[in-house]
C-alpha cells in the first residue's frame, strides 16, 4: 500500500518501486473514496530538492490540479504542490514556536515558503511585527496570498529574495530568528547570528542522523564562535522525522 500525505483538497502518494501504472490507479481511485476531503491524487516522483524545495508529482486521479487549499492551527494556506514546499507534519511544529514568542517582539522568518510559520505567528496575535524572506518566486507569491487569506495584511512582511542579500536591508534587529532552512551544507548561521539582538534567539533547523546531534550542535557552536558571537544552546528538539534513525532539529540559541 502506499505512503501518503494529505495537504487539503490534494492526497500526495509514494507507491513501492515496481507497482504498475493501472495499479497505482486504483489505489488512488480507492483512497479518493476513503478519504471524503480529498478531491485529487497525484503520485510523488522523487524527492523535494534545491534550495527551492521543489518535487515532481503525476496526476493520477479526481480533478486534475496541482493546487492546494488546506486549514492548519486556525490558519487557511494556497499553494502549489510542484512548485512550493509545504510539510503537513510541521504543523505541530509551527504551533510550538507560536507558543514561544512574547507580547511585542520581532519575528523574522528566512526560507520561508508560502509563509505557514510566519503566518501562524503573526496570527497568535503577540508579535509586533513578523517578515518571512522567501527565495522562490512563485512560493512568494502564495506567500502573499496567504497573508490576505488570513487578513494580516499590514501585520506581516513578505521579502522575495535570497536571505543573504535581503537581511541586510531590513531595518533593525529581531527577537527571534526562525531558520526553517533546506537540506544544505551552507549552515546560513552567519545570516541568522547578524540580525538578532542581544538575549534573543535563533531557532535554527538541521537535518541528520540521531548518531549526528552532538557534532551538529558542536559544529554551530563552534561557527558561532568564529563569528565572534557568544550564544547557548537553550535546547535542541525533534522537529520531524524522515527515515530510520533520521531527523529534523531544531537548535534554540540564545544570543548572550
Amino acid at each position: 500500500m502506499a505512503s501518503y500525505d494529505v495537504l487539503g483538497n490534494i492526497l500526495v502518494a509514494k507507491f513501492p518501486d515496481g507497482m504498475k501504472v493501472a495499479e497505482k490507479r486504483r489505489k488512488a481511485e480507492r483512497l479518493l473514496r476513503e478519504k471524503k476531503s480529498v478531491r485529487t491524487v497525484v503520485e510523488k516522483i522523487g524527492k523535494f530538492s534545491g534550495r527551492l524545495r521543489t518535487q515532481k508529482t503525476k496526476w493520477l486521479a479526481g480533478e486534475k490540479t496541482k493546487e492546494v487549499l488546506l486549514t492548519e492551527n486556525g490558519c487557511s494556506f494556497r499553494l502549489n504542490v510542484d512548485t512550493c514546499y509545504f510539510s503537513p507534519r510541521l504543523s505541530t511544529e509551527r504551533e510550538r514556536i507560536a507558543k514561544k514568542v512574547r507580547r511585542g517582539e520581532r519575528v523574522l522568518v528566512l526560507f520561508g515558503g508560502v509563509a505557514p510559520f510566519a503566518v501562524v505567528v503573526a496570527k497568535a496575535g503577540r508579535a509586533a511585527e513578523v517578515v518571512s524572506v522567501e527565495l522562490g518566486r512563485e512560493a512568494s507569491k502564495y506567500a502573499l496570498e496567504n497573508v490576505k487569506r488570513n487578513k494580516l495584511s499590514g501585520k506581516l512582511g513578505i521579502v522575495q529574495g535570497d536571505v543573504r542579500r535581503m537581511v541586510s536591508g531590513l531595518r533593525g534587529k529581531w527577537d527571534r530568528v526562525v531558520m526553517a532552512r533546506p537540506r544544505l551544507s551552507d549552515s546560513f548561521l552567519d545570516v541568522g547570528l547578524s540580525v538578532v539582538r542581544k538575549g534573543g534567539v535563533v531557532h535554527w533547523y538541521g537535518f541528520g542522523h540521531e548518531s549526528e546531534k552532538k557534532e551538529m550542535v558542536a559544529g554551530l557552536l563552534e561557527e558561532a564562535g568564529k563569528l565572534r558571537k557568544k550564544v547557548t544552546v537553550s535546547g535542541v528538539r525533534v522537529a520531524g522525522r524522515l527515515g530510520p534513525g533520521m531527523f529534523r532539529y531544531r537548535v534554540d540559541l540564545k544570543v548572550s
